[in-house]
């Protein structure tokens, strides 16, 4: 699962970087006239690139510290509220941030004719992208459930066969009845095993699958916004950017990191995961700067390409967000139980909404 959906990762990014040859097209709207200073928006950028990656190491790798610290543990009231937090950058990310930028473009007076102003584009590819994420969610985690239980049932037979080869002698010698109480034992020794099992194991799958679809939908949006950041030749733009990107990054990892570490991978994938997340977005700043000198972000290929991908990670992000995050830990016995957390939850999330929200004022 984790290598399907890395090669997935890797086609996207391929396609990513063949956006150039969609977007530099002929110009039938006049860029914008806003004030241009090429050296200093390439020096920004390239501090952006240090800064948003250094922000995304760190912040998917902080809830990997839990097995030193063990504030930041899973099993922690601390660990949910601060994934409630990044869940809540995450929503208002989606919708505070990418999806009107969707309709802005999908919307943009540059678009002469064609079906764009007549339907509304922007929320039906969102809508879309989140029930393809809804379909993928749960086709990928009931495979491995189903997997999951034919190895526990075969578990399961091979631990009755043991348990009845090495009943005593002595059972025998009570005749059948002997027989019949070795094998009821055993039959309910294996079904103990197996149910014990069962919850923690259907548990763990869930935030494996989690993890893996989190990150696909985090790298689509990813490599999009930091395209748009290197793209950009105006250094009054690129200056907020760099801050609103470089929190997002760092609370979003927060978010990844949470999912990493409930999910139990092995150190190899952890570091994997961790490492093509951190890089996403630098990759799509790289790639903006270098087709910033023939882009024109108003013509109208590049409005169409940009408006839908934006809408397409807007509806991922929603639906990662309050299903896959939100909904997971709300809904957990631990935070049902525990009134105190709820709220503590409950804050946490509102608090992470309205500081992603406030940076739209700026970025």
């Amino acid at each position: 699962m984790a290598a399907d959906l890395r090669l997935a990762a890797l086609c996207l990014l391929f396609f990513f970087s063949s956006l150039p040859l969609l977007t530099v097209a002929d110009c039938d709207c006049e860029a914008g006239e806003e004030e241009q200073d090429k050296a200093g928006a390439l020096k920004l950028k390239i501090i952006a690139v240090f800064c948003i990656l250094v922000a995304s190491a760190a912040g998917s790798a902080i809830p990997s510290l839990g097995r030193k610290f063990p504030a930041l543990s899973p099993d922690t009231d601390l660990f949910f509220a601060v994934k409630a937090f990044a869940a809540g950058v995450i929503l208002a990310t989606s919708f505070v941030h990418i999806l009107p930028e969707a309709f802005d473009r999908l919307g943009s007076p540059c678009l002469v004719g064609g079906p764009w102003k007549k339907f509304p584009f922007a929320g039906f590819v969102a809508m879309l992208a989140a029930i393809a994420t809804l379909v993928v969610d749960t086709i990928a985690t009931g495979y491995f459930q189903r997997a999951a239980n034919a190895k526990k049932a075969s578990a399961a037979v091979g631990v009755g066969d043991d348990l009845e080869a090495t009943t005593p002698d002595d059972h025998h010698a009570h005749g059948n009845g002997g027989h019949s109480h070795g094998h009821g034992v055993s039959a309910i020794i294996a079904s103990s095993a197996a149910g014990t099992s069962d919850d923690g194991s259907a548990q763990l799958i869930r935030h494996r699958v989690i993890s893996q679809v989190l990150e696909l939908g985090i790298i689509v949006h990813s490599v999009i916004i930091g395209m748009s950041l290197g793209a950009s030749e105006s250094a009054s733009t690129i200056r907020p950017l760099v801050i609103a990107l470089t929190f997002h990054q760092f609370f979003e990892g927060i978010g990844l990191g949470g999912c990493i570490v409930q999910a139990k991978l092995r150190l190899r994938s952890v570091l994997m995961m961790s490492l093509f997340f951190s890089l996403t977005t630098p990759v799509g700043v790289v790639i903006g700067i270098g087709i910033s000198s023939g882009y024109n972000e108003n013509s109208p290929r590049a409005l169409v390409v940009e408006g839908l991908l934006s809408a397409a990670a807007a509806g991922i992000l929603n639906y990662m967000a309050l299903v896959d995050l939100l909904a997971e830990d709300f809904m957990n016995p631990r935070v049902q139980n525990n009134g105190r957390l709820q709220v503590m939850v409950n804050i946490s999330l509102l608090a992470g909404i309205a500081l992603m929200s406030m940076l739209a004022i700026w970025a």
